[in-house]
């Protein structure tokens, strides 16, 4: 079953671009191709690891959202699309996904999450969400110094990246599945510039720094519940939202000072963020995952 409504903002490539982005959703299906392989070779198909799970994912119409949504699908759970804005590249992603529907909601919007976790329980049953990421966020791009930055910009920064991210998981704390055959997963995108510093990013860095407290003082709080509770911080990736505002010049910058002498890719991402989702990840909680090919 595949259900739409109105939709969010995180975009598409530009065409200089999309044969990486290509690349990218190649690789999110690995897991869907495993067990399409095992049933066409007469073999039974493992179960996925995340069937009979419901995720909510924020931010998940485009860039590295979307990616964490499609990789959650192809690992069997059911997932809700949030977004705030780019309503057709939500809908079309809920019409992709085979058990998946699209939320319109302002995730600095108290009445928005909730909204979000109705919807999850509206749409898949009672009990769910099991997995919940908050990923929307928006960066100015700008990227003035922090003398330069406007108090609108710093305020919207703050609702969107650190208050939105607290909406998301004070809702999860309190509605996720406790104890049972497996807890709940919470997990945050933060970034890695909370560890890099650069300049142009004070009030982004900052918004993101908060989250990163705060999950990893959750992570303690819900202690007993077996909820996990954990930050994925990409590195420079591959989106419409790191390219915003960027020369060629400077792009070409980032990558140089990267080992890997690229940018990361949105599959690298949301294989990471998959795996924190599953039981096996059981014992991984209150960290923070720096993904970013050893940039910090």
């Amino acid at each position: 079953m595949s259900k739409s409504s109105p939709i969010d903002s995180n975009s598409v490539v530009p065409t200089r671009r999309k044969h990486r982005t290509l690349h990218s959703l190649e690789r999110k299906m690995d897991a869907a191709a495993v067990v399409s392989a095992a049933a066409s070779s007469g073999q039974p198909a493992a179960t996925p690891p995340l069937a009979g799970r419901v995720a909510i994912v924020t931010g998940a119409s485009r860039g590295i959202g979307r990616a964490i949504a499609a990789h959650l699908s192809a690992l069997g759970a059911s997932v809700v699309v949030g977004y705030a804005s780019s309503t057709a590249e939500a809908d079309a992603l809920a019409a992709e996904l085979p058990r998946s529907v699209a939320v319109k909601a302002d995730v600095a919007d108290e009445s928005g999450v909730r909204s979000l976790f109705d919807a999850a329980e509206s749409a898949f049953g009672a009990g769910a969400p099991h997995i919940v990421v908050a990923n929307a966020a928006v960066l100015d791009d700008k990227y003035p110094t922090l003398a330069d930055t406007a108090t609108a910009d710093f305020d919207r920064t703050f609702a969107v990246n650190t208050r939105g991210a607290f909406l998301c998981l004070r809702e999860a704390a309190n509605r996720l599945p406790r104890g049972g055959g497996g807890g709940g997963r919470i997990v945050a995108i933060t970034s890695s510039v909370v560890g890099s510093h650069p300049t142009g990013y004070s009030a982004y860095t900052a918004s993101k720094a908060a989250v990163e407290a705060m999950v990893r003082t959750m992570a303690k709080e819900l202690k007993g519940t077996r909820i996990t509770a954990n930050c994925v911080a990409p590195g420079a990736t591959a989106t419409d939202m790191f390219f915003a505002g960027k020369s060629e010049e400077r792009v070409e910058g980032i990558k140089a000072t990267n080992p890997m002498e690229r940018l990361g890719e949105v599959g690298d991402i949301a294989p990471v963020v998959g795996f924190l989702c599953t039981d096996a990840a059981e014992w991984v909680n209150g960290q923070v995952i720096r993904v970013n090919g050893g940039y910090v």
